[in-house]
């Protein structure tokens, strides 16, 4: 629509230069209305033309930086190496860096961090791992940055649209940069924002040529959340070992 007005518009202004240069004829009375036509065109492009990348950028970075904590269900596709899989579950964040990922489809399994240490548990087995936050190596972790004091603009490097993309849902838009910290496994980070300028969809290209992708329904902010919902405590039996976490 903004790009059929603009070009209408354009065309407008380019008859009323031939007509300055003498090239055309128009009378007065015509030339009113083009005029007029151009105002009222120029006033609807202008009303509709999106923010650049950083207003949009800014406006995610309010978004989250005024919630405490978020509740969302979760899809999580990977594909790769010959293989799909795909999960799905309940994420809860809570500031500052507190991620509970509780996987129910197809597998039940844990990922959580307190903000300090990282856990990932699959109900029934033997061992638990371990690792703290700062060396944590994972591909769940880009959405928890963005509820801590981080910056989409600083964290995404040559943040840009991306118009070869389509949303999923119409009228959510698609952004595109190089996660800081991870450049050497992503080789970039899709987002998909919605007019409230919440994430929808997340999607990690990866260096060896996989996709990871993270989809958000049913989000709930501001709830209610025990830090202990973010403290893993190993069951009885279990082993604990110490290693950095990858997908």
């Amino acid at each position: 629509m903004v790009k059929i007005e603009a070009a209408f518009l354009r065309g407008i202004f380019s008859r009323l230069v031939f007509l300055r240069r003498g090239r055309f004829l128009i009378q007065k009375k015509s030339l009113r209305k083009y005029w007029v036509l151009a105002l009222l065109l120029s006033t609807f492009a202008w009303a509709d033309t999106p923010p650049n990348v950083s207003q949009i950028a800014q406006a995610v970075d309010d978004h989250y930086d005024h919630l405490r904590t978020l509740q969302a269900q979760f899809t999580e596709l990977y594909e790769g190496a010959g293989m799909q899989r795909t999960e799905c579950g309940t994420l809860w964040l809570k500031k500052p860096g507190k991620m509970r990922w509780e996987y129910r489809s197809p597998k039940e399994k844990l990922f959580l961090s307190d903000g300090q240490t990282a856990w990932f548990y699959v109900p029934g087995d033997k061992q638990a791992r371990r690792t703290p936050v700062k060396k944590l190596d994972d591909l769940r972790s880009p959405l928890g940055f963005l509820l801590g004091k981080t910056k989409l603009e600083k964290e995404l490097q040559g943040l840009s649209w991306a118009p070869d993309e389509k949303p999923m849902n119409p009228g959510n838009i698609l952004v595109r940069g190089i996660p800081k910290g991870l450049g050497d496994q992503i080789t970039s980070i899709l987002l998909e924002l919605t007019p409230a300028h919440e994430i929808a969809r997340i999607v990690l290209n990866q260096e060896d040529g996989s996709t990871t992708e993270f989809r958000f329904q049913d989000q709930k902010t501001n709830v209610a959340m025990d830090d202990k919902s973010f403290r893993f405590v190993p069951p009885a039996g279990v082993e604990v070992t110490n290693e950095n976490m990858g997908q």
